[in-house]
């Protein structure tokens, strides 16, 4: 496993060892002590998996503290476009914006610590995301920020995308209250 750094302190991106013959792969896409080794001292609670059909817009969400999330994030199949937003008030990096495309074939993951909003936009039909979360689902704690906010400056690559009603509500970064 392959750990990289990225401009947003904190926020990795992970190449995992993947075994290819004819009979088709195999790869660890998790395994604590290699996690730990390389500097990553995770617990996971809860694991979550969607499936979206190209053009749906998931995001961008957080919870807040106490029930903030880390997330381990990888597409199993298809590919996406993810997006997060770095909403620690203390950062230097904060406001600003990392996206990184993921695929089922390149196996690449995202480590995406408590303190970033994310989202993701898929670019292919059938596509499933799956995510490991270090905190359980908390309804009262859920946050967002608007997908196509300017002041984000995000390059999402396509203007009219499937959103949820939910997210076409979510307020715009500058009305966002951070407790990070």
């Amino acid at each position: 496993m392959q750990v990289q750094n990225t401009p947003l302190e904190g926020l990795k991106v992970i190449h995992p060892r993947v075994f290819n013959d004819p009979r088709g792969y195999f790869y660890e896409s998790y395994n604590q002590e290699t996690f730990r080794a390389a500097g990553l001292d995770l617990h996971f609670v809860q694991d979550n998996q969607s499936l979206s059909q190209r053009g749906v817009l998931r995001g961008l969400h957080l919870q807040n503290p106490p029930f903030a999330q880390g997330k381990l994030v990888r597409v199993i199949a298809g590919s996406v476009l993810d997006v997060v937003v770095d909403v620690r008030r203390a950062s230097s990096t904060y406001g600003q914006s990392y996206t990184h495309e993921l695929n089922g074939d390149n196996k690449t993951m995202l480590w995406i610590p408590p303190g970033f909003a994310h989202g993701f936009l898929t670019l292919e039909n059938d596509t499933v995301f799956s995510y490991k979360c270090t905190a359980v689902y908390n309804k009262e704690s859920e946050r967002g920020i608007r997908w196509n906010d300017p002041a984000l400056k995000i390059d999402w690559g396509i203007a009219d995308p499937l959103v949820s009603d939910k997210d076409l509500e979510l307020p715009p970064f500058a009305d966002f209250e951070s407790l990070f």
